[in-house]
């Protein structure tokens, strides 16, 4: 027995060589004589597998299951917001459509009562799994059939507005609703409107998406990509190496953890990579070439782009290559297109200057729409 090898000791016996000696004897594999240590190396090698299992497991079943499971019970939606300003325009209805991050445009469109000169407004929901603009489409026929509704008007505010001509190409050419307007705020509309930093970002969430699995679902790397966006809010660059200003991280962590991960309303990882997607296709030119040419008789949507004066206000996208390719596709002699610059605005947001929003809206961008209808209906008469 042990005790008979080892009689007892007291702390004045203590010797290294002794303590050492002990944990030989003990421990695992101790007695294996043949090809020992390559055993005892292959099973240590054997717990690093294990180790990572438990924590994928548990990544698994504790961080993507859940959010996977909730998300596949979202679906989109439109939400009434203000009904119709006057009578003579009950038979329109105006959809709102938030960009990129975002969820529904329901705090935009209430920032924005002056579209109810344009008819009844809508915020759309999107589902927080993705987005398909011919479901959204269908929504809004079968929402206007119920509420006797002809024409529509579509808003949609930065990347809201790529989605907004996807729908609206659907509803122009695919039903018998009268695309009246689509008013791009802040549009880009490819990827080379996007300003370099903006597009380096939207590109590294899809790389993460698409080489780690569950990323699309995962709270946890939501609070990693989120806190490693917002490093410039709390590391001190001025010491070497650069620290972390304790406050300011706290201050940063429960931000995030509050409007990104806790909220239930908030932007999912694959909605967000659904909506850089649908920049990153260019679609937006194809379906603006679809709007400018008549079909089945209907009269042409007016096309709006609202943008800053001075393009420098806007961080995120180029809008002055946007200008440039509406013009070249709805723009010149016949053409939709009205352009509406702005002084304080930055980029696409009502929210944050409603006054400025809400006075173009009013004094340029309602009558404009009236009177491209207005000649577009009558074009037929004079043919």
């Amino acid at each position: 027995m042990l005790s008979d090898q080892w009689p007892p000791t007291s702390v004045a016996d203590y010797d290294d060589a002794r303590r050492r000696a002990r944990l030989a004897e003990t421990r695992l594999g101790h007695g294996w004589v043949r090809w020992g240590r390559t055993r005892r190396v292959l099973l240590r090698a054997l717990l690093i597998p294990l180790l990572l299992g438990f924590v994928c497991a548990q990544y698994s079943a504790g961080d993507v299951a859940p959010e996977r499971a909730r998300l596949a019970r979202t679906e989109p939606a439109v939400l009434p917001v203000t009904p119709a300003a006057n009578p003579q325009v009950r038979n329109t209805a105006v959809f709102d459509l938030v960009g990129l991050g975002a969820l529904e445009s329901g705090g935009t469109a209430r920032a924005l009562p002056t579209l109810a000169q344009l008819g009844s407004v809508w915020a759309v929901r999107y589902d927080n799994t993705g987005i398909d603009t011919k479901v959204i489409g269908d929504l809004i026929v079968k929402v206007t059939d119920a509420a006797h509704v002809d024409n529509v008007v579509l808003v949609g505010h930065s990347m809201g507005g790529v989605i907004a001509l996807e729908i609206g190409r659907h509803l122009y050419t695919g039903s018998t609703k009268r695309l009246s307007a689509v008013v791009l705020d802040c549009t880009p509309v490819n990827l080379d409107a996007v300003r370099p930093e903006s597009r380096n970002q939207g590109e590294e969430l899809l790389r993460w998406i698409g080489w780690v699995p569950g990323a699309r679902e995962s709270r946890a790397l939501r609070l990693l990509a989120e806190m490693y966006s917002r490093r410039e809010d709390y590391v001190d660059y001025t010491t070497e190496p650069p620290g972390i200003r304790s406050p300011r991280f706290a201050r940063t962590l429960a931000d995030v953890l509050w409007q990104k991960l806790f909220n239930s309303d908030v932007a999912s990882n694959g909605l967000i990579e659904s909506q850089f997607e649908a920049i990153v296709a260019g679609g937006a030119v194809g379906d603006l070439g679809a709007l400018s040419r008549r079909v089945d008789d209907k009269p042409r949507p007016a096309i709006v782009f609202i943008r800053p004066h001075n393009p420098d206000r806007d961080p995120i996208v180029d809008d002055e290559y946007t200008h440039r390719v509406l013009i070249d596709t709805v723009g010149g002699p016949g053409g939709t297109l009205q352009v509406v610059l702005t002084r304080s605005t930055g980029h696409a947001n009502p929210i944050q200057q409603p006054g400025e929003y809400n006075a173009v809206i009013e004094q340029q961008i309602v009558p404009f729409v009236r009177l491209v209808q207005s000649e577009e209906l009558a074009l037929p008469q004079r043919r």
